[in-house]
């Protein structure tokens, strides 16, 4: 557990990744370090409007989020709502329909990089 705490805490490392720990041990350890957990289901989304509809729910988006990927990004790199000293986000399943999420994902977690924040993504 100890283990996961130090590895969360480390900006340089964060990425996206396949979630390889029990969700358990990744929402004890967020909790521990005092980041902010989003978890969103998106295994069954039909499409991108339901895929953004999931992130949106998760991340808690402010009225102003335009449910466009231009809308996520904006959303990811802002975080205001929910400030903390970085940020998990669990997805439960794969988007098939699109490589813009995957993109936008790899963005998110560089932006947070550059601002000395960690920003996790994992695949569960």
């Amino acid at each position: 557990m100890e283990d996961l705490c130090y590895l969360l805490k480390e900006v340089k490392g964060a990425g996206v990744f396949r979630l390889n720990c029990s969700r358990d041990a990744l929402h004890e350890s967020v909790q521990r370090v005092g980041f902010v957990l989003f978890e969103a289901d998106i295994a069954a989304a039909q499409g991108k409007g339901e895929v953004l509809a999931e992130l949106a729910r998760a991340i808690k988006a402010p009225d102003w989020f335009g449910h466009n990927w231009d809308a996520l990004v904006d959303a990811l790199g802002d975080l205001s709502w929910c400030e903390a000293p970085g940020y998990v986000l669990l997805l439960h399943g794969k988007y098939q329909g699109d490589e813009i999420l995957d993109d936008i994902l790899k963005a998110t977690v560089e932006f947070w990089r550059v601002n000395g924040k960690a920003f996790w993504v994992f695949f569960a």
